[in-house]
């Protein structure tokens, strides 16, 4: 079974799935990210899915459930990467994703999670600055 990586940026932890989840690695992923969310503190979680081909009715409801774990434990999770086809099944399937915001790509997702004070790692990783947040 792969272990899907996942990587901290400043406050924010990144989850990259590159590969298509079998329900074990699935349920895998969800007590690790709880498990590094709480080890780190993290208050924001990009869950990057650029790299599904289909998302079905088990991975919809396992990114509801990882934002409604992240909720609970003090962060925020955004979807990026979603393809338009995945999309389209989503919606076809009846799932909403509750709870979970989206973003285009990892940059966009990344300043729905910067934090208010402009000065932060996050913030100077996406090369902003203070006069401009």
């Amino acid at each position: 079974m792969d272990a899907v990586p996942i990587l901290k940026l400043g406050s924010t932890l990144l989850v990259s799935i590159q590969i298509d989840l079998q329900d074990q690695t699935a349920l895998q992923l969800q007590e690790d990210l709880a498990e590094r969310i709480t080890q780190t503190g993290a208050r924001g979680v990009l869950i990057d899915i650029s790299g599904l081909e289909i998302v079905d009715s088990f991975i919809g409801r396992m990114l509801s459930q990882v934002a409604g774990i992240s909720r609970v434990l003090d962060a925020t999770t955004v979807v990026v990467g979603m393809r338009p086809a995945v999309a389209i099944t989503m919606v076809e399937l009846g799932l909403s994703l509750d709870g979970v915001r989206t973003a285009l790509d990892v940059e966009k997702g990344l300043r729905m999670l910067r934090p208010a004070d402009a000065t932060s790692p996050e913030a100077l990783l996406l090369g902003l600055d203070a006069d401009r947040a």
